[in-house]
């Protein structure tokens, strides 16, 4: 069991540290400056932490914090930052370039390699490079969005659990993620594609908001229960953050840290530079009832604890 726990952890590191190369590498690409290579130096801290954690908890994840996942998004985060401010400021000059938005133009694509025959190392590169300038950076960017929020909810279910979680608490946290990892992707590739022509500045808030969402994923707290021991001993003297920590925190993400940021930067998209479809007005609904329904939950929270205490001091 402990050979599978190490396992786990390296091949899980490996994979995060793999998906990060490529993004920088992509970044030296279409840069077309060897100087960001230096970003792979961001990969250190995340080395430290594999040796660390391998060493004294034998790959072991923590209680209510995943450094691994954490150091990961600090390694591909500049990486993705520069790939969508480099799109921004250049996706008008962009040539004539394959969207992968369909079987066929995807076997067009696989199909380069068999119409060249016989080629020279000289050739395969050449060859390497169409086919990866051949695909949009859209495309480009978009994938690797798709694989940082996949790999961060198989990464958390490889990652051998910390001391104090358990497989139920695992699964509903896996759950959660599923249903974030579906919204920030909803939100940046949508709300990004309405606003690049219009400002600049405004692609700059929406990935701050976008990076600040994504600290969600290295906490555990909107799962992991602190009160699962001696419930029924304090339950009486606990008081209401205690009590009820796993729903406070849960509200507090949907209202600062997701769905309430989210439905600002929509309002503001919509309000303020004038852009509306249909698909933008349901999300900033769908965001507002998150809001609306968060506040009530946490209006119930504070009656059904008072109602208790009111209770029992009519009683004594």
């Amino acid at each position: 069991m402990g050979l599978i726990k190490f396992v786990c952890a390296v091949i899980t590191r490996a994979l995060f540290l793999l998906v990060s190369l490529i993004g920088v590498w992509r970044v030296t690409w279409v840069k077309k400056d060897p100087n960001y290579w230096f970003l792979t130096f961001l990969f250190l801290p995340l080395v430290v932490e594999m040796i660390i954690t391998l060493k004294r908890r034998k790959g072991e994840d923590y209680k209510w914090f995943s450094p691994a996942i954490f150091l990961f998004l600090v390694s591909i985060i500049p990486s993705i930052w520069l790939l969508e401010l480099h799109h921004q400021q250049n996706n008008k000059l962009d040539p004539q370039c394959k969207k992968l938005d369909s079987w066929e133009s995807l076997q067009r694509l696989i199909t380069l390699n068999k119409t060249v025959g016989n080629i020279t190392n000289q050739n395969y590169s050449k060859l390497v490079n169409h086919v990866f300038s051949a695909v949009c950076s859209n495309e480009w960017i978009l994938g690797l969005h798709q694989v940082l929020l996949i790999l961060l909810i198989i990464g958390k279910w490889l990652l051998p659990l910390g001391g104090g979680v358990t497989r139920d608490e695992l699964s509903q946290l896996l759950l959660i993620f599923v249903g974030t990892a579906a919204d920030i992707l909803e939100f940046t590739s949508e709300t990004l594609s309405d606003v690049k022509e219009n400002s600049p500045q405004l692609v700059y808030i929406i990935l701050a908001v976008w990076t600040w969402s994504m600290l969600q994923f290295p906490l555990h707290l909107s799962v992991v229960n602190s009160n699962s021991e001696n419930e029924g001993e304090q339950s009486a003297r606990e008081g209401l953050l205690s009590k009820h920590s796993t729903d406070i925190w849960n509200i507090v993400e949907a209202l600062f840290i997701q769905d309430g940021p989210f439905l600002v930067v929509r309002l503001t998209v919509m309000t303020y530079f004038n852009v509306f479809h249909q698909m933008l007005g349901f999300f900033a609904i769908k965001n507002f009832l998150v809001v609306i329904l968060n506040l009530y939950r946490l209006v119930v929270i504070c009656q059904d604890f008072k109602s208790p205490s009111n209770r029992q001091g009519g009683v004594l």
